[in-house]
């Protein structure tokens, strides 16, 4: 995990009200299973610019040959349970989390980006969208270039749809290759604050 500075609390319960009221503040749940909840707000914040994303040549021709089916919000619990699985370092994804965030989709604020490959789910990405503001949480993929195909398309859906914030968390050598940068937390608040005031419909 991170620097302890960006935790900026301990404790609570994992409530589906409480856990939307935080992403509003630029806030979210990250923690091992049996520890307290800990909330973090990383500075520096690391988003992928809407208007500036990196698509490498092979992954567009991927992407043009039509080889995998996309589809929304039908297969959320087999996402985030995929995005649990088959991690070596161990997953923050424990069965706590998992029950919020079906409960969050169940509410309409979680969605996902699902990718099948002759009707297998073989990869996807689930995330939580507040006003124009998206914060991605976790992905996975079981065929090559699955999450990245699904990452694409959540941020041509996020694009017509018009959100204006795609918050990715913590920047990882990965997402820097399709132009994620960092920001301060002052300047990722502000576009928060600013994301709430927009009426979007996922």
């Amino acid at each position: 995990m991170a620097a302890g500075a960006d935790i900026v609390a301990a404790g609570g319960q994992l409530d589906a009200d409480l856990v939307m009221d935080a992403y509003r503040h630029g806030i979210f749940p990250w923690y091992d299973a049996g520890d307290p909840v800990l909330w973090w707000s990383p500075d520096p914040r690391a988003i992928l610019p809407l208007d500036a994303v990196h698509v490498p040549r092979r992954l567009q021709r991927t992407l043009r040959s039509g080889r995998f089916e996309i589809r929304w919000d039908t297969a959320f619990e087999e996402v985030i349970r995929a995005c649990d699985e088959d991690r070596p370092d161990g997953s923050w994804i424990h069965g706590d989390m998992r029950r919020c965030y079906v409960e969050l989709h169940r509410l309409g604020h979680a969605h996902s980006c699902e990718v099948f490959l002759d009707d297998v789910l073989v990869g996807g990405i689930y995330g939580v969208a507040f006003g124009g503001a998206f914060a991605a949480e976790s992905m996975f993929h079981r065929a090559r270039d699955a999450s990245k195909v699904a990452l694409i398309h959540l941020v041509e859906r996020l694009r017509a749809q018009g959100f204006v914030l795609f918050d990715v968390q913590f920047m990882t050598p990965h997402l820097e290759t399709f132009g994620c940068v960092e920001i301060p937390r002052a300047e990722y608040l502000r576009r928060v604050a600013e994301a709430q005031a927009l009426e979007v419909r996922w």
